[in-house]
């Protein structure tokens, strides 16, 4: 998969989903856009795995999307929304849509296709560091509308404003502090973290992180599918992960959830 420049390998139940475009700080290309989706749309239906970790190659997470691309597609008004609506919110959205917790190891550069990708991860460690954001108004556009609300609400209102506005740039603390991060960590301390921190969820229940996730996607929609959630909440009652649980917790012995 070098040619696609996104790379899939599996650890147990653990998938590293690495990203590389050496010298560009694993600037994000078309090519890459549509890697990312094919990797996830192949990881829904993997029942061997439990966990995801989202990283870049050489020290950097991502620093953006790949320029020198630019001038080929992006002044024509129908193949700049083809980018936007078909390639990288495909993406993204194949992302969000992965029943599998995903956990982004972030390291160096992480602005904008980069913090769009983190922000599609349910938890983000990150390097001391580390450097955010999405100084894009410098280039003279904006954010792409479901990219910058999917950024909106995940970094928080004002560092959302600042990067987009400002082009501010803001390092791992100031991240943490917005509730954007988990945990900034030393920077060498970084894939350790992420791989364990990974292979914690693995060991716990896979039915109770998809259905986490369910809840998660259902509620932030509100309407009709928070309505199907509250009508389906309890269908797990009579499962072999639920009871296994219950046993090996009355049985004070660790549980075995199974692939099912």
């Amino acid at each position: 998969m070098t040619e696609r420049q996104v790379s899939l390998r599996r650890e147990g139940a653990v998938a590293l989903v690495t990203l590389s475009n050496p010298g560009r700080l694993n600037a994000m290309t078309r090519a890459m856009w549509h890697a990312l989706r094919a990797v996830f749309d192949d990881l829904h239906g993997d029942t061997a795995l439990r966990c995801v970790v989202v990283r870049g190659e050489g020290g950097a997470f991502c620093a953006g999307g790949d320029i020198s691309e630019y001038p080929s597609f992006r002044f024509e008004e129908a193949s700049l929304r083809e980018f936007h609506e078909n390639e990288v919110w495909a993406a993204l959205q194949a992302m969000l849509d992965c029943p599998l917790p995903l956990v982004a190891q972030i390291e160096g550069a992480c602005m904008g296709a980069g913090v769009e990708i983190a922000s599609c991860c349910d938890i983000r460690l990150a390097g001391a560091s580390a450097k955010f954001g999405a100084p894009i108004a410098k280039l003279g556009f904006p954010m792409a509308p479901r990219e910058a609300a999917l950024v909106h609400g995940a970094i928080g209102d004002v560092l959302a404003r600042d990067m987009l506005l400002a082009a501010g740039v803001h390092g791992a603390q100031r991240l943490y502090d917005a509730g954007f991060l988990l945990h900034v960590l030393p920077d060498a301390e970084v894939p350790a973290a992420a791989q364990a921190h990974a292979a914690r969820i693995a060991a716990l229940s896979p039915q109770a992180a998809r259905l986490h996730k369910a809840t998660f996607t259902a509620l932030k929609s509100g309407g009709a599918a928070a309505q199907q959630l509250l009508a389906t909440a309890y269908d797990y009652a009579d499962t072999a992960e639920h009871r296994e649980g219950i046993d090996a917790f009355l049985g004070k012995r660790p549980p075995n959830f199974r692939p099912s």
